[in-house]
């Protein structure tokens, strides 16, 4: 175990990686209600109730991430964005990522699917350790 004096506890680093992490979040989930089209277009068409899904994952989605960047009950928000997370990443990169005929789209698709996967360990991360340091 590293000993304490060894560790950087600093607000602004901390504030700072809250703010990066759910930056993606929270662009996402106002383009969710603001880009309806899009988020159709990417999910398969024999998906049934497409439209309100995508509003509640842009709901769960914002509501994860203002709970992190907030630091309100930031833990159970880490567990919103791991239950956004985890079929979006499956069932909309995953799947383009296995079925696209165009091996730039699907190397597109292999990177977001990666991405999910990490961005699911960090929130994962923060429904373990929350957000701000012990002291």
């Amino acid at each position: 175990m590293i000993a304490e004096d060894r560790l950087l506890h600093h607000m602004a680093i901390t504030w700072t990686g809250r703010a990066l992490f759910v930056s993606l979040f929270l662009l996402s989930g106002v383009t969710h209600f603001t880009n309806l089209d899009y988020y159709i277009s990417l999910m398969h068409e024999q998906i049934p109730l497409r439209v309100p899904l995508i509003y509640l994952s842009g709901l769960v989605e914002l509501a994860g991430a203002l709970m992190i960047l907030l630091n309100w009950w930031p833990r159970l928000g880490g567990w919103l964005l791991v239950l956004f997370l985890i079929p979006v990443t499956i069932v909309v990169h995953g799947y383009e990522m296995l079925h696209a005929e165009d091996e730039v789209i699907r190397l597109l698709q292999q990177a977001h699917f990666l991405k999910g996967i990490a961005l699911t360990g960090a929130a994962l991360l923060i429904t373990q350790l929350g957000v701000s340091p012990k002291r």
